[in-house]
């Protein structure tokens, strides 16, 4: 009997070997570079598209999702960063060509398959210059538009939130989003969430003109809003007191109290000093509902914020089937390139109003006494003459 195992256990080793020889052998490049994308250069939709579009402005706009002046600058940005070498073998794919390639990618969501086709490139050669375009996107980009801001940057921040927003002292708006992805490679449910798919969380919070001035991206898709506020750079420092923000300001039209400059967020947070959520919905008095819609107006501009990032860069609406690295990497140069944007071509505001990016699902939270005392000068502001609005009452 054992010498039956033994040559039963060798017949199959014999096989499994067999089997591993055939499929290297049948993995073997059979192409240096294959036939369908060969002529490149002859057909490529870079090279057959590029030169036309850019004598027509709007449909540049429309293929790259900014301008021609804007392109322009942002290569100049990432050129020496995309640079390759040429070899004796083959030319590397110019600088211009990587970046159109990875900004069709975010603008449609188009998959590698696809963009393998279209730009008769290898997959495996898109992955790799969406990953390495991305990165440099980042790196060239967010330091200028998403620094941290000093002093005098938050109260202009929070001058904007009272002139558009009806809201004082405030200094943005936060928020998380769930950014839907193919699960990772062995990562359990970590990133399994609440809505029954797989995500990693992005985390923002934003000023009044929709422009993102921090974000935190890849914590796991099962964490809660506050975990993943606490966590994050932003968190640390709020908590810390080291975000530098302005001092105590009495509310316009009062001289007292000096009140503490806020971020404003849904009930997934946890109220604090610097932090304001809205009352639970059960039993609230006038005075509290006037409040809830009041932090609402101000709270909605990251919602649109949001909105605009997914429907200017539409591969945030569909599951994003890349590794998790370069998901992460594609998710931060959307951001910096939707303040890029911004700030040069401005927005299309009907972009802002629905979007596929679901929220964190609000869980039970609780706040300090500092916090509450802050959120009850606030209500009883926003009933005084100073403070109310004349259409408020009839909003809620």
């Amino acid at each position: 009997m054992d010498c039956y195992r033994r040559r039963h256990v060798a017949v199959v080793v014999t096989a499994i070997q067999l089997e591993r020889l055939r499929r290297r052998r049948d993995s073997r490049r059979r192409f240096w570079v294959h036939p369908v994308i060969a002529q490149r250069q002859e057909r490529g939709q870079f090279w057959a598209l590029y030169q036309n579009l850019r004598a027509h402005e709007d449909k540049f706009f429309a293929y790259m999702r900014m301008s021609i002046s804007s392109f322009d600058e942002l290569l100049g940005l990432l050129e020496s960063s995309l640079m390759h070498q040429d070899t004796f073998m083959r030319d590397s794919i110019p600088p211009v060509e990587r970046l159109v390639i990875t900004l069709r990618k975010l603008s449609t969501g188009q998959s590698l398959a696809s963009l393998h086709f279209a730009f008769l490139i290898g997959k495996s050669t898109a992955s790799v210059i969406i990953r390495e375009t991305c990165v440099a996107i980042w790196d060239a980009l967010h330091a200028a538009v998403m620094g941290q801001p000093h002093k005098e940057q938050w109260k202009e921040i929070a001058d904007v939130f009272q002139q558009t927003c009806q809201f004082p002292n405030c200094a943005g708006a936060i928020d998380g989003k769930h950014i839907r992805i193919k699960k990772p490679v062995r990562s359990g449910s970590q990133y399994y969430n609440y809505k029954k798919y797989f995500s990693f969380v992005l985390f923002a919070m934003c000023d009044a003109n929709y422009s993102f001035r921090y974000i935190d991206v890849g914590s796991y898709g099962s964490r809660s809003d506050s975990a993943v506020f606490a966590h994050s750079e932003f968190g640390k420092l709020l908590h810390d007191k080291a975000l530098d923000l302005p001092e105590h300001t009495a509310l316009p039209g009062t001289t007292s109290p000096a009140m503490p400059f806020v971020f404003v967020a849904d009930e997934a947070f946890a109220l604090g000093e610097n932090l304001m959520r809205p009352y639970s919905s059960r039993g609230l008095s006038l005075a509290r509902r006037v409040f809830n819609y009041r932090l609402t107006r101000a709270r909605r501009v990251v919602e649109c914020a949001f909105g605009i990032l997914a429907n200017k860069w539409r591969f945030l609406h569909t599951p994003i089937h890349l590794k998790l690295e370069t998901a992460i990497s594609a998710v931060k140069a959307a951001c910096v390139l939707h303040n890029f944007v911004r700030a040069r071509d401005g927005f299309n505001f009907e972009d802002s109003l629905t979007h596929s990016l679901h929220s964190h699902r609000p869980s039970v939270v609780r706040g300090h006494r500092q916090g509450a005392a802050v959120r009850e000068q606030f209500t009883a502001y926003f009933m005084s003459p100073h403070g109310a609005l004349p259409w408020q009452l009839d909003a809620i």
